[in-house]
């Protein structure tokens, strides 16, 4: 037996879904009839016709089969979910488990991947991997909740302490996972930003209850209150604690069903289970798991798909950076065209309606996200991050290498600018993936294994053999070979003459860049976010992270089951928009020390209504340190983001050197919105004057106190720093005056058009002919020339 479990260990992924999911009233109580159970031993005698969680001829089915014939159950269903099948009703049969349960299961679990009860089931073969999941940011959130907080001003600094429970680090610094490189890698990180990378988080508090908390309070701790308000009921609903928001694009499991069981948008099951309701949204597609290029997922109709796809990502991936709705080329409006073939309005998606743009070049080659994001960007390593940017371990040059070195000819750390030394820098490949690496597919090495930026291999990215070439091996199950810089800067085989200019005449752009600083093609950009939150009336929203915490013996939370609502906060939160863009996206200095594009983060101006009805803060922005020498500047946050719309064709050289917005400036040099300090009013003048003449006039726009200038606006021409630009990073800033100052290239034109007047000068210069854009180009090269001669 004790071998049998080693096998499993080896082979089996993650074994998460409920076998069976009941149509819950408001109660929570199931609505299966007591029908009697006859013959055999297995859960299969009342579900027939329901998948087998994975192909019956894989070895990890082999394998629950194999348990679970040891429990009493052909099957395999109570090795997951429990229950006893011998029962005579279907009551009796959904209660209990196995005496003899490996993981100590000792009652009946609907979704056994719920971090509440995961232990027990998937844990019994992966428990390495749930606990370092349990401590990793989609679990916690830490990053969220400071960022949030930091926004607000009701956390100054940028050190990371709450999350959506309390979890400590107590294995220490060093990864439980990966190489020896990575983790000394991880550990000099760890050192030199032990903000950003706590060893202990605190469950957010709850400090406003009701109407009593408020007694005495002062605006700043007014705001304080609502801050949380809004963080635990609007912003954690996609930890995987909970099911989240139940609707469409939002239906998902919990804990490790949120990411391996697949759920469409209308959350509608398409299998063969005779007892689920086919017209009752909340179930899952069917009932089979998805996760690696062998772990095919088959629908009824005969079509099937490997790897998990990126619209399960975006069940949660939908707001703040927007990077998984982006991904697949939507960005959200607030309209409701195109209209549908009934005149209405398209349905919403997450919440939100959409306009299709244009998607990441990755996904339109037929990439996921976990083509590219590891198991450690996923999973974690053991560690307790702070941020994505603490978390996630791959950078563009992994694959694609640099114009001088393929990506087996990098150092460690390349791609990033942390300046961390190890003792051996050189990369290369490997031969050998860690045993975590193995439990989903091992792809022939050929060469060897690339190795992310800070030192693990890429277990699907491999050198051909003695070649210099680059395959990877994409869990949809097609095979690409990557492109190589080096090889393009070798063999001249650039795209344009932009892109040789860009990428390979001009070297401070590949030292001081982020790839995605040009090639991604778009970024949503949703800017002002104006928060009310109101305390009146008894007004409440879901607690989502209270909703978590209230976990049950079956893994089931407050909110989880169908027509449950969670627990409920005092307090509801509302927010809306100033204006939406997504163009031209901003340019500004990220964590690593890199220019990045930032897009607003969460631009906070926000509303309190108190539990009489009253306004007692009306369109306030936090001022927080943020600024040069810890100056005061707007807490409304402009974000270094990676927007995961990356193109062939990158943005062009005037995008970013002719245009204000790119340097921080703001749209049209800052020239907009410049009285929103001001109440707007509209109606009859007096226009010598401009006074208004009613006497019943009313205000049309309401003055945000203290702005004076665009959203998109960060720093002044003269170098004041207008907002906050990332919240987690000491490094994260707007672009440095020197900086923006050589950058700029605006009223390039003049320098030559202004002596077109001198007819004797511009005769030597002119042709014959007006010239189009290359020829102009070409006839300036020939200037320039004919200069040095």
């Amino acid at each position: 037996m004790k071998n049998l479990v080693l096998k499993i260990a080896q082979i089996v992924f993650l074994i998460t879904i409920p076998i069976i999911s009941f149509a819950q009233d408001d109660h929570g109580k199931g609505k299966a009839s007591m029908v009697a159970v006859e013959g055999g031993d297995s859960c299969i005698k009342c579900h027939s016709g329901i998948e087998s969680i994975r192909d019956d001829k894989s070895d990890m089915m082999q394998q629950i089969l194999a348990i679970g014939q040891s429990l009493g159950d052909s099957a395999g269903c109570v090795v997951c979910h429990g229950g006893n099948p011998e029962k005579g009703t279907a009551k009796a049969a959904h209660e209990g488990a196995p005496v003899d349960h490996a993981g100590g299961l000792d009652t009946f679990v609907r979704d056994p991947g719920s971090m509440w009860v995961v232990d027990k089931t998937c844990g019994i073969c992966h428990s390495d991997t749930i606990a370092n999941t349990k401590k990793s940011l989609m679990a916690t959130e830490a990053g969220k909740i400071q960022g949030n907080l930091h926004s607000w001003g009701s956390e100054p600094t940028k050190k990371v302490k709450y999350a959506n429970y309390d979890v400590k680090d107590e294995d220490g610094k060093e990864p439980a996972w990966g190489t020896k490189v990575y983790k000394d890698y991880m550990v000099k990180m760890i050192d030199k930003y032990p903000d950003q990378f706590p060893t202990e988080l605190k469950q957010l508090p709850l400090p406003a209850e009701g109407p009593q908390d408020f007694t005495g309070k002062n605006k700043d701790e007014i705001g304080y209150m609502a801050s949380i308000t809004y963080q635990r009921s609007d912003c954690q609903r996609c930890h995987i604690g909970v099911r989240g928001r139940k609707g469409r694009g939002d239906w998902r499991g919990m804990g490790c069903s949120s990411c391996h069981i697949p759920y469409s948008n209308e959350g509608l099951y398409e299998g063969k289970d005779p007892t689920i309701d086919k017209k009752e949204p909340g179930h899952l597609l069917v009932h089979m798991i998805q996760s690696s290029r062998e772990a095919k997922v088959k629908t009824p109709s005969s079509v099937e798909f490997s790897g998990i796809h990126p619209e399960t990502c975006n069940s949660c991936h939908n707001r703040g950076k927007r990077i998984g709705v982006s991904y697949v080329g939507l960005m959200e409006q607030p309209y409701g065209s195109p209209l549908t073939e009934d005149g209405d309005s398209q349905s919403k998606h997450h919440g939100k309606r959409y306009k299709h743009l244009k998607e990441d070049l990755h996904f339109e080659a037929g990439m996921t996200c976990q083509d590219c994001h590891t198991s450690v960007d996923m999973h974690g390593d053991g560690t307790l991050f702070g941020t994505t940017l603490g978390q996630v371990e791959i950078e563009c040059s992994d694959c694609h290498g640099t114009n001088d070195k393929f990506p087996w000819e990098l150092k460690i750390g390349r791609g990033e600018k942390f300046d961390i030394k190890l003792s051996n820098e050189e990369r290369s490949v490997v031969q050998e993936l860690p045993y975590f690496m193995t439990q989903g597919t091992v792809y022939d090495k050929q060469d060897g294994y690339l190795l992310s930026a800070r030192g693990n291999p890429l277990g699907n990215v491999i050198k051909v053999k003695n070649e210099d070439k680059v395959i990877a091996h994409l869990a949809s199950g097609k095979d690409l070979e990557v492109p190589l810089l080096k090889h393009k800067a070798k063999h001249d085989f650039w795209k344009s003459l932009d892109a040789d200019i860009a990428m390979n005449k001009v070297q401070s752009h590949m030292d001081k860049l982020e790839c995605y600083s040009c090639h991604a093609d778009w970024a949503p950009q949703c800017y002002g976010c104006h928060v009310k939150v109101d305390y009146s009336n008894g007004k409440t929203a879901t607690d989502w992270i209270a909703s978590g915490s209230t976990s049950f013996k079956n893994g089931e939370t407050s909110e989880s089951v169908l027509g449950t609502k969670g627990k409920k906060l005092f307090g509801k939160p509302s927010e809306t928009r100033s204006y939406l863009r997504w163009e031209d996206p901003i340019l500004g200095i990220n964590g690593e020390g890199l220019v990045s594009p930032i897009i607003p983060g969460c631009q906070v101006t926000y509303t309190v209504i108190g539990p009489d009805g009253e306004t007692l803060i009306l369109n306030k922005q936090a001022r927080v340190p943020d600024g040069p020498k810890g100056s005061l500047v707007a807490g409304t946050d402009m974000s270094p983001a990676q927007p995961h719309t990356t193109g062939k064709k990158a943005r062009t050289c005037e995008s970013c050197h002719t245009n204000p917005k790119a340097l921080g400036y703001g749209i049209n040099d800052g020239d907009f919105m410049t009285k929103q300090d001001k109440d707007i009013y509209i109606d009859i003048q007096d226009l010598r004057t401009g006074e208004f003449v009613p006497s019943n006039k009313k205000v049309q726009m309401k003055a945000i106190p203290g702005m004076d200038y665009d959203w998109s606006q960060v720093v002044t021409r003269d170098g004041k720093q207008l907002q906050t630009v990332g919240t987690h990073w000491p490094s994260s800033r707007p672009l440095d005056q020197s900086m923006r100052d050589t950058m700029e290239k605006v009223g390039l034109c003049v320098g030559c058009h202004q002596n077109m007047d001198n007819k004797k000068l511009w005769d030597r210069l002119n042709s014959d002919k007006k010239l189009n854009a290359q020829e102009h180009i070409e006839k300036m090269n020939d200037i320039i020339k004919n200069t040095v001669k």
